[in-house]
C-alpha cells in the first residue's frame, strides 16, 4: 500500500483480514492523510487537519462491518447537525427530525417535509447504492430513481420549490459542498445526500479528533501482522519492494508519475485529462471561548454553512470557478467542542473553517473567512488565540493527492462521478497486472467511508490471489483464530 489515507487504510484491513501480509508505506510523517488530528494553532487545542464532521463513516457499509465503536471509536453528536445562519439573527437549521425542522420554514415545511421525508426514510438504501461500485444495480431501484430523479439537476433548479430565504439557503450550504456553481450538475444531488444524512444518521464529530479513525485502522491493520512505515516518499514503483499487488491510495496524477512507461500511453493520456476542482483555504482558530452566534440554535450547531442567501453562495461559488477569490466566499465551519469538549483546555474552544478558492492559490483568506464568522457572530475576533491557516497550495504541499488544494480528488462533475478516473468497467484495476488505484479518484465518492479502499481491494483479491469470498474485517472475537499470512 502506497498511501495511508482512509481508503489506504481501508484496503489494507482488507487484504490483512484476507490473510495476506501487507506492508504500508505513507510519506508525510504520520498516517491518515486527510483523516488526522494535530495541536495546529498552540499546546491543548486539537484540530482535525481535514475531515472533521462525518456523517459517511456511521453509514459506510465498510465501516459498519468494520464495527468503530468496538475499535474504542466513539461519534459524538450536536443538538443541530448543520446550521445557516442569515443576516438580523435569522437561521434555518437541520436536526435530526424532518419534521422538526420543516417546522421551522415555515409555509416552506410542507415541501421540504415532502422531499426528505421519504430520502431519510430509505437512507440505507441510498447509501448501500451511492457507497457501492456504481457498477450494480441497486436493491431498490424504485428508491433511486426517486432520487435520482432530482440529484442529476443543478442546485438552482430543485431550490425553486422553496420560496423562503431560510429553506433555499439551506440547501444551497449543503449543496455547495459540491465546490461547483450552483447552476452546475449534480450539485443538486449532493446537496440531497448529505441533507438526507444529516436527518438520517447525524453528522457527528469523533470524540478526540478524526484521527481516532485512523488508528482504529492502522491498529487492525498491525494486530493482522501488516506493517507501517511513514516518511517515506515513492517517487517511482521500482523504489517499492516485490509484491504480488501494489496498491495506490494517491491522485491520477500521481499514478501516472509512480507508473509512468509502465502504463499504455492511452490510459496515462486518460489520466491527464482527469479534471481536478477549486482548492481550499483551510483556517484553525484556537478560541478563548465558544462563538458568540447571533442565532441561538447556531451555538448548538457541530456545523455552519455561512455565506447568507441562496444567490449569495451561488455568487460566490460562480466567482471561484471563474478562478475569483470572492470578497464574501462560502466558508463551512464546524465546532466541534459543541459536542466534544475534550478538543480544547476547559471553558475554550477549537473553529474549524474554510473557504472555496481557485485551484493552486496562494491567497490567504483567514481575514475573509474571519468576516464572514463576524458578520453573524459579532465579538468573534475578540476570543481568537491563534491561527494557522493553509492555502490552496499549502494543502497541496501538505498532501500532494489534494491537486491544486482539491480536497475531493477530482471535479465533481456527472462525468467523473460515474467514471473516476477514466472509463473503464473496473476502475480500480489499472492495465499493469497486480497495480491497483483505490484514493478518492475512484468510486464511490469522496469522504471518510473507507470504500474506495476496500472496494480495490476485493478486486486485488479475486484478480492476484484468487480469493472470492469477502473477508471478515470486524474485531476478533474470543477465540478466533488469527488470520494465516500469504508469503510473497
Amino acid at each position: 500500500m502506497v498511501g495511508s489515507g482512509p481508503n489506504g487504510l481501508a484496503a489494507a484491513v482488507t487484504l490483512a483480514a484476507a490473510g495476506l501480509r501487507v506492508q504500508v508505506i505513507e510519506g508525510a510523517p504520520t498516517i491518515g492523510g486527510g483523516c488526522r488530528t494535530e495541536q495546529l494553532t498552540v499546546p491543548g487545542f486539537w484540530h482535525d487537519v481535514c475531515s472533521a464532521a462525518h456523517p459517511l463513516a456511521l453509514t459506510s457499509p465498510f465501516f459498519r462491518r468494520f464495527d468503530l465503536a468496538a475499535r474504542g471509536v466513539t461519534f459524538a453528536a450536536p443538538e443541530v447537525q448543520f446550521a445557516q445562519p442569515l443576516d438580523g439573527g435569522r437561521a434555518a437549521v437541520v436536526t435530526r427530525s424532518v419534521a422538526a425542522t420543516a417546522e421551522r420554514l415555515g409555509p416552506d415545511g410542507p415541501a421540504y417535509q415532502r422531499l426528505f421525508g421519504p430520502l431519510a426514510d430509505h437512507c440505507d438504501d441510498l447509501c448501500a447504492f451511492l457507497l457501492g461500485s456504481l457498477r450494480r444495480p441497486p436493491a431498490h431501484p424504485a428508491v433511486l430513481a426517486a432520487f435520482g430523479m432530482r440529484a442529476a439537476l443543478p442546485a438552482s433548479v430543485v431550490a425553486r420549490r422553496w420560496r423562503t430565504p431560510q429553506a433555499r439557503a439551506l440547501f444551497a450550504g449543503a449543496a455547495a459542498h459540491a465546490m461547483r456553481p450552483l447552476t452546475s450538475v449534480p450539485t443538486a444531488g449532493v446537496g440531497l445526500m448529505l441533507t438526507a444524512l444529516a436527518h438520517a444518521a447525524g453528522w457527528p464529530v469523533v470524540a478526540g479528533g478524526s484521527a481516532r479513525i485512523t488508528d482504529a485502522l492502522a491498529g487492525a491493520v498491525l494486530a493482522a501482522g501488516g506493517s507501517i512505515e511513514t516518511g517515506r516518499w515513492v517517487g517511482s514503483l521500482a523504489e517499492l519492494p516485490a509484491a504480488r499487488a501494489v496498491l495506490l491510495d494517491v491522485s491520477p496524477r500521481s499514478l501516472d508519475a509512480l507508473a509512468g512507461d509502465r502504463l499504455p500511453a492511452r490510459y496515462r493520456a486518460a489520466l491527464r485529462r482527469f479534471r481536478y476542482g477549486p482548492g481550499i483555504c483551510k483556517a484553525d482558530f484556537a478560541l478563548s471561548g465558544p462563538v458568540p452566534w447571533t442565532n441561538e440554535d447556531c451555538r448548538r450547531a457541530g456545523t455552519l454553512h455561512l455565506g447568507g442567501t441562496f444567490e449569495e453562495i451561488a455568487a460566490a461559488e460562480a466567482e471561484v470557478t471563474a478562478g475569483r477569490h470572492p470578497e464574501r466566499p462560502y466558508v463551512l465551519v464546524v465546532q466541534p467542542g459543541v459536542a466534544d469538549p475534550s478538543r480544547a483546555p476547559a471553558g475554550r474552544q477549537t473553529l474549524w473553517a474554510y473557504c472555496h478558492v481557485p485551484s493552486g492559490s496562494t491567497v490567504d483568506m483567514a481575514e475573509a473567512i474571519e468576516a464572514q464568522i463576524e458578520r453573524f457572530a459579532p465579538g468573534f475576533r475578540d476570543l481568537i488565540l491563534a491561527r494557522a491557516v493553509r492555502t490552496a497550495a499549502d494543502t497541496e504541499a501538505h498532501n500532494p493527492n489534494y491537486v491544486g488544494g482539491d480536497i475531493a480528488v477530482g471535479l465533481q462533475t456527472l462525468r467523473q462521478t460515474a467514471l473516476r478516473p477514466v472509463a473503464r468497467w473496473n476502475p480500480y484495476r489499472t492495465p499493469v497486472p497486480g497495480l491497483y488505484l483505490c484514493s478518492s479518484a475512484t468510486p464511490p465518492l469522496p469522504g471518510v467511508h473507507g470504500r474506495c479502499g476496500e472496494l480495490a481491494a476485493l478486486s486485488a483479491l479475486r484478480d492476484v490471489f484468487g480469493i472470492r469470498t469477502p473477508p471478515d474485517i470486524g474485531p476478533a472475537r474470543p477465540g478466533q483464530a488469527a488470520p494465516v499470512l500469504e508469503k510473497n
